[in-house]
């Protein structure tokens, strides 16, 4: 086949693809406004027959029965009720995000919180999730887990405007939920283990560290005066145009670990950094930490050095909304 032959057929592939894009977003934005449309009437009937609760719901069961009879499937109740809910949460027309597919809006809308729909927004599209993506990141709590280290202005930020990596202190998250590693909370595992299964699911890992980050090494041997030293893991966060070191605790992190990852910054400064590089980030990422100690530990350090807690296990919804409230209101 020649050259200038295939060079054809993949700009017309290209076109087609560009034109199945295109067609999909606005039958999608079509769509959505229609759905918006059916939860305004839907509303806008409630209001003016002042209905109950209870009238209300019995309402939604009427509207998807009779709309199934006329029209046929996409009118379930579930369906029915997310029509209902997407006009309350977008009363404005203008506000509607678009550009995301029904299913995307419908996982938003299941929300409560404002401030943290907002957020899941703007993440959402800057970074391209895909709905199994949003889902996971929604009940895994993200926007609470960024929002118990800001104060108010900071949560308020982080709403409007996503999770903006401008510092080092901004690619921590307390906790780091790894649920998708498929480890019991009562099984003994160790540290080699927590590492492999991390290796095996390193597109999820790379979901939860967040923007930026791209995977560089395991087991990144350091050798001083014929001693080895192994960092466990080791990326790059483009954002900030750094490495970003993580040493994997199974326990509670200790004065000792802190030390060690402070050796590690300070040969990765002195012999690997490139022109451009910025100081590297550490991260001693633990089970459990003992606040104090990690305080003192961390006392007079110079470098970028962080220590964290993971979680195997979707954290408790309820503490963790209290905790963002406390902060918020404080």
């Amino acid at each position: 086949m020649r050259k200038d032959y295939r060079k054809l057929i993949d700009s017309i592939g290209f076109l087609l693809e560009q034109a199945r894009q295109t067609a999909f977003q606005a039958v999608n934005s079509v769509l959505v406004k229609t759905y918006w449309e059916i939860g305004r009437h839907i509303v806008v009937y409630e209001q003016k027959n002042k209905l109950k609760p209870e009238y209300g719901l019995r309402l939604l069961d009427n509207v998807s029965r009779d709309l199934k009879k006329r029209y046929g499937k996409g009118f379930s109740r579930s369906n029915i009720f997310n029509f209902r809910g997407l006009y309350l949460n977008y009363p404005k027309i203008q506000a509607l995000p678009g550009f995301l597919s029904w299913t995307h809006i419908v996982s938003l809308i299941s929300v409560e919180n404002r401030l943290a729909r907002s957020f899941y927004e703007k993440e959402c599209i800057a970074n391209r999730w895909s709905t199994r993506q949003l889902d996971r990141q929604i009940n895994s709590m993200l926007f609470e887990r960024l929002a118990l280290s800001k104060d108010k202005k900071g949560v308020l930020k982080l709403a409007s405007k996503g999770h903006k990596i401008e510092k080092p202190e901004d690619v921590l998250k307390n906790p780091y939920v790894l649920e998708f590693l498929g480890i019991s909370e009562n099984y003994k595992y160790s540290e080699k283990e927590l590492e492999q299964k991390i290796i095996d699911n390193m597109q999820k890992f790379l979901l939860e560290l967040g923007r930026g980050f791209s995977f560089v090494a395991r087991q990144f041997r350091i050798t001083l005066n014929n001693k080895h030293f192994y960092v466990d893991l080791v990326f790059y966060n483009i954002i900030l145009k750094c490495f970003v070191l993580i040493d994997l605790k199974i326990g509670t992190i200790t004065h000792q670990d802190i030390g060690q990852m402070n050796l590690y910054l300070n040969y990765f400064k002195k012999e690997e950094l490139r022109a451009g590089d910025n100081e590297p980030i550490g991260i001693v990422l633990g089970a459990d930490k003992d606040r104090v100690l990690v305080e003192y530990a961390l006392g007079g350090i110079s470098n970028k050095l962080f220590a964290s807690k993971y979680r195997l296990s979707i954290p408790n919804k309820k503490l963790l909304e209290e905790a963002v409230l406390q902060s918020f209101d404080s």
